[in-house]
Order: structure tokens, then sequence, then C-alpha cells
């Protein structure tokens, strides 16, 4: 399902010197798609629009429309280059979409029932996460916004692994599928409560 769209235009004029041209003088963010059975394609987008976009987590993990000369390319943020301070995005890479083609993509984890957790509430356990995205292989109808980690259940001393996740129907965890089960998050004692005991 698509809920972002941007506008592009085509850019033949390329190199180093025509992207830092791009950005300073026409506040554009140079950009290539690739993928599919198309060519990889030089683009521009608009500084402000990318900015806006990205502000919302779900960008990154949502089927984005690009507008290129009244066409519409169908794409996925692959990567971002940003300034080292400043934080704007100063190269933006998509990868194309096709609807019966599997893609990867990074979704981001959502911690649920923390707060509420016995290990926190009752015992003062102390959250601690230790990935916060995972990468995930499906069609893209089934690309999850997010994926979310109960820690309603889990107990002091206790790690979840990405085989704990729930994960929707047609989506499958690059990781996992590669053997290696994750550890996502634990609750652990408190160092304050640990250091009074001592």
């Amino acid at each position: 399902m698509i809920e972002f769209a941007l506008n592009a235009e085509v850019r033949s004029d390329l190199g180093k010197g025509a992207s830092r041209r791009l950005r300073r003088n026409a506040n554009l963010v140079p950009a290539v798609i690739y993928g599919g059975d198309k060519a990889p394609q030089s683009i521009s987008l608009q500084a402000n629009e990318v900015a806006k976009l990205i502000e919302n987590e779900a960008a990154f993990s949502h089927v984005i429309a690009l507008n290129i000369a009244g066409a519409t390319e169908t794409v996925l943020i692959k990567a971002l280059q940003r300034h080292p301070a400043k934080s704007f995005v100063l190269h933006a890479d998509f990868v194309r979409v096709v609807a019966d083609h599997k893609l990867t993509a990074h979704v981001p984890l959502h911690f649920i029932n923390a707060e509420t957790a016995p290990a926190v509430k009752q015992q003062g356990g102390e959250v601690s996460h230790t990935i916060s995205e995972v990468e995930v292989s499906c069609l893209p109808k089934d690309l999850p916004e997010f994926i979310e980690v109960d820690l309603a259940k889990v107990e002091i001393g206790q790690t979840v692994h990405l085989s704990d996740l729930a994960v929707p129907a047609g989506v499958e965890l690059v990781a996992l599928a590669h053997g290696n089960d994750l550890a996502v998050a634990n609750i652990h004692a408190s160092r304050v409560k640990e250091e009074g005991a001592e």
C-alpha cells in the first residue's frame, strides 16, 4: 500500500561536482533508482520534500511513489547519505518494487508493555534494547510498517530473540533464515539495586 509520494526530475548532469551544485544552488538532493528489470536512473528531489518524508519513521518501510516526468516508479528507500554534522540528506538510493518479486527492507521494532511488565513495574528491572530494526524479506504487499516486541511477560534475566517475535504472515526475518537468532531485548536487574545490595 502506497502512502508516500515524492516528485522527482531526471538528472543528466552527473558526478560529484554536479551533485554539489544541485545541493548548493537548487536545494535539490541527487538520487539514484536501482533494480527491477530497468537500468539505474539518476534523479533529483526537492530537499525540503525529502526532509519532510524522512521525519516519518514509516517512510523507511513503506512503498513510495516517485513521480518522474509524468511516470510513476514504486520504490523503497535503500540508503540515505547524510551530512555528518547537520544531518540533512546529501544523496538517496532507491530500489524499484516489483509486485510479484520478494524484496528485503529494514523494518523498525516497536517495544510495547515495557513500563507495565511485572519485571519492570514490580521488580524494578530495566529494559535494554539490543537492536532497533530488523531486515525482512517479503512481497511488497506484505511489507509491515513495524514489528512489535511484547515485553509484558519477559522476566528479569530473560532475553527476547528474533525467534520469539510474532511476525506477520508472508514475512521472513532475514537473519533468522540464515540461522542467526539475534538477541532483540532483555530485562535485567537494576544496577542501583545491585550496588545497594553490595
